[in-house]
């Protein structure tokens, strides 16, 4: 059996995806290069202006509409409170029990509400095509930091010109602003990590063989979650060795250390992290061993994946390869 990724990245307006099995088509998705993607991309952002009535915030991250921030998407650590209350609601956070709960929502509508910590979306190859991971988060279901935070309002607490660090949690739409999160999150090959967040560890509900379930928290456990960090496993992680996952976990933190670092060194509005990209997104979460070649038509796109594949997985960069043929890529290898 020989299965291929093929990339056509050779023209300006649009980049295709396909997979490929014994030389017939299995997956195929385009994406427009036209409207860029910016979901779950990460801005320098600066609050632009505080709404006290919707108890929310404007955010200017540099996008065509300033972006729209709910009180309940800012992290703590942002607020502007007294020392003393800043101690006491650490305290209460850290004595989260750390369960992560999980849930199932392919509704796009959906994938940022308050009833599920965890939404997993299996639509296309093009979010990810084992799952779309984000979160609610779970202090905000705790009854403690709740009655805690209930005392203040967003404008007591958040001002104007504030410099804070965002993530996207849904695009622009018609005259909508995108819909913005301080608590950030990056999927990796089998991981998804959670740099600002205090739940520690959990599995994706799609594990649902207890052994395999207990397996992956033992291997999470001796790997070591770094402090005020959490992790999750998706599920591609099923099977997967401690080597494995750790060397994942490994790559998602030197990438939240380098945005940390080029954070410190930058000025709002300012993008620090780009995870749309589809080349990228493509090779995360398509490649698997029994793959034989990832095969780019496009010189750009080419070095995109190889500069990529060096950071995720050196060891398999002898299977890209960069098409030099005549006849359309797609055409060339399918039926």
């Amino acid at each position: 059996m020989s299965k291929k990724i093929l990339i056509d990245a050779s023209v300006s307006n649009e980049t295709r995806i396909a997979l490929i099995n014994n030389d017939k088509l299995e997956e195929c998705e385009i994406e427009s290069n036209t409207k860029t993607r910016i979901k779950s991309n990460v801005y320098l952002a600066k609050i632009s202006r505080v709404e006290a009535s919707l108890q929310a915030a404007f955010v200017d991250f540099g996008g065509n509409r300033h972006g729209f921030l709910s009180f309940t998407e800012i992290h703590p650590d942002y607020f502007k409170i007294p020392i003393a209350d800043q101690k006491k609601l650490k305290d209460i956070i850290s004595q989260n029990d750390g369960n992560i709960s999980e849930g199932n929502n392919t509704n796009e509508e959906n994938l940022h509400n308050g009833d599920s910590n965890i939404v997993e979306d299996e639509n296309s190859i093009n979010e990810k095509t084992e799952e779309t991971i984000t979160k609610d988060h779970s202090y905000n279901k705790n009854k403690k930091i709740f009655n805690f935070l209930r005392k203040y309002k967003i404008q007591e607490v958040i001002k104007s010109r504030q410099v804070i660090l965002v993530q996207i949690n849904k695009e622009e739409r018609g005259l909508k602003g995108a819909a913005l999160t301080t608590y950030l999150s990056f999927a990796g090959r089998y991981c998804v990590l959670m740099p600002n967040s205090n739940t520690n560890i959990g599995i994706s509900r799609k594990i649902q063989d207890p052994n395999e379930r207990k397996k992956l928290k033992e291997i999470l456990s001796s790997i070591g979650v770094p402090k005020g960090m959490s992790v999750i496993i998706r599920t591609a992680g099923i099977g997967k060795t401690k080597k494995e996952i750790s060397k994942d976990l490994d790559f998602l933190i030197s990438q939240w250390n380098k945005i940390r670092e080029l954070t410190l060194n930058s000025n709002a509005p300012s993008l620090i992290y780009e995870e749309g990209n589809i080349i990228k997104r493509t090779i995360r979460d398509l490649y698997v061993k029994e793959i034989s070649s990832i095969i780019i038509d496009g010189k750009n796109g080419h070095n995109i994946a190889k500069k990529y594949m060096k950071e995720l997985i050196p060891t398999q960069l002898i299977k890209l390869k960069l098409y030099k043929g005549n006849v359309i890529i797609l055409e060339r290898f399918s039926k």
